[in-house]
């Protein structure tokens, strides 16, 4: 750990075997006009290039372990025990913050005085804004974990770590924790892009009826009655597959 007392951000990188992209998360980070943050990787014992590519930057890095752990959410976790940050933010290794990403942030949240704040990201189209409202009966209901989502460590220290007992969706579990507590929540505007999120994540490795699924065990987790969330899973996965047969059906006309 680089000597780094107290900053305002702590940014957590978990990686495996991302010798593809992780310059360019590190990069991201040294170009950022704030510099009042500290990067930690947790790796989880990469064979291939990504240790060494880290090594190769290792003036740039706060902090590096790499161990073998038993899912990102555990490597998470250990980049939460070391963390000295005021705030805390998740930056997977193949995403990047723009260059004012971390001043916007900062400026929010002491602006309107935020535990939580979900930023506006760039996927393959601008998502930002948050429904915390419709969590009980809705999915996807922020933009992105990874790259716009920040929350203070004090709270985390005060309704627990990521549940490294769940394969898939442990944000998910984490943002129905941080909805049953009265915490000052804000968004970005649609304008206050602070990064960007490139395809191929976990979430991704999954069919939409398995997504669906380890969301709903999330659901369950959280004391959802067990028949409204077979009921509500039944019925969003049926939106879906009519909606993607209306898709296709509106491309063929168009072609």
């Amino acid at each position: 750990m680089k000597n780094k007392i107290k900053p305002f951000f702590s940014i957590i990188t978990v990686t495996k075997n991302s010798e593809k992209y992780i310059e360019r998360n590190i990069k991201s980070l040294q170009n950022q006009s704030l510099k009042d943050f500290e990067h930690i990787i947790v790796d989880g014992n990469s064979i291939d290039r990504t240790i060494q590519i880290i090594k190769k930057n290792r003036n740039k890095v706060d902090y590096f372990i790499s161990e073998s752990d038993k899912n990102m959410w555990q490597g998470i976790n250990k980049g939460l025990k070391v963390a000295k940050g005021q705030v805390i933010g998740i930056l997977n290794s193949d995403d990047i913050f723009f260059k004012n990403g971390l001043k916007i942030v900062k400026k929010n949240f002491i602006n309107q005085n935020l535990d939580c704040l979900f930023a506006s990201v760039q996927k393959h189209k601008i998502h930002h804004g948050v429904r915390l409202d419709k969590i009980n009966y809705k999915f996807n209901i922020f933009p992105s974990h990874s790259v716009g989502f920040f929350l203070k460590k004090k709270i985390y220290d005060k309704i627990g770590f990521y549940d490294e007992n769940l394969k898939y969706c442990a944000d998910y579990d984490l943002i129905y924790k941080i909805s049953k507590h009265n915490l000052k929540i804000g968004t970005t505007s649609k304008n206050e892009v602070v990064g960007k999120f490139f395809p191929g994540g976990i979430s991704e490795n999954i069919n939409y009826i398995s997504y669906v699924y380890y969301q709903s065990k999330v659901r369950i987790k959280n004391n959802q009655n067990i028949f409204y969330v077979i009921f509500l899973s039944i019925l969003t996965i049926i939106y879906k597959y009519f909606l993607d047969i209306f898709k296709i059906k509106i491309n063929k006309i168009f072609k």
